[in-house]
């Protein structure tokens, strides 16, 4: 018997993972940014990534329309962050210091670590499509990873 969705929901929310902001920019400079946890690096050769989008997001439009995005990975000082690009709020980069690499989408300064893609493939995923991104730069520079358990934000302990 296959289970509901709130259930497996729930089962999955058992899998600690860490935090990420998913962001992109259209040919006009406008930006746009979701809060991901539904990211994993796929290859290391090729060089690839995938997110999992809501099909009938505006982020699914604006990936599709761009052809381009960044992962930011948030830190434990970045939950605010997380909560803006997660909720309702600006969804856009305004007010947040940010810098950009080979593709032009948004990444955020003070991110513990960030890739830089170009979609490569877009594949059918139930409710949402899985963006497979071609990584063309990142960067790290460490810190304590913002995590997320159980519908809550966590933190490692010391």
């Amino acid at each position: 018997m296959p289970l509901d969705a709130r259930q497996q929901r729930k089962i999955m929310g058992h899998f600690a993972t860490g935090v990420t902001v998913v962001g992109t920019a259209l040919d006009d400079g406008t930006t746009w940014g979701m809060t991901a946890n539904a990211v994993t690096s796929l290859s290391l050769d090729p060089p690839l990534v995938l997110v999992a989008v809501d099909k009938g997001s505006q982020t699914a439009k604006n990936l599709q329309a761009s052809g381009r995005f960044a992962i930011s990975i948030l830190s434990a000082a970045q939950e605010a962050i997380s909560r803006r690009f997660a909720g309702d709020g600006p969804r856009d980069f305004s007010g947040l210091a940010t810098k950009t690499s080979v593709t032009g989408s948004p990444i955020l300064s003070d991110a513990i670590a960030w890739i830089d893609c170009e979609v490569s493939e877009i594949l059918p995923g139930g409710d949402h499509d899985i963006y497979l991104g071609r990584v063309v730069a990142g960067d790290m520079k460490g810190g304590d990873p913002l995590l997320f358990f159980c519908g809550k934000y966590a933190r490692l302990a010391p």
